[in-house]
């Protein structure tokens, strides 16, 4: 299942898979990525980045670690997501 981030911002998207598993693809104002910094003007719609931040979780609510304290990861590139999400649906 897809489920595309609504709110003012429009900032990414999320991919549930039949393991359990979602992945979270973000990159709008406020996100880990180029468009962090972003001023919001009326009606702006963020729709694409050069990087993006990724994070998943289990059906339990349990995040996935990139490492001992990090369940997100910022400034990701599009090869990067690409193999996060295949890695993530493999589990």
């Amino acid at each position: 299942m897809f489920k595309v981030q609504k709110d003012e911002w429009n900032t990414g998207f999320q991919i549930m898979f039949e393991n359990g598993w979602t992945v979270s693809v973000q990159f709008g104002r406020g996100n880990y990525c180029d468009n962090r910094s972003m001023k919001f003007v009326g009606q702006e719609i963020v729709n694409k980045s050069p990087d993006a931040e990724i994070a998943a979780w289990d059906e339990n609510g349990v995040w996935y670690k990139f490492d001992e304290s990090n369940t997100v990861k910022g400034w990701v590139k599009s090869d990067e997501v690409a193999d996060f999400i295949a890695m993530i649906k493999g589990k």
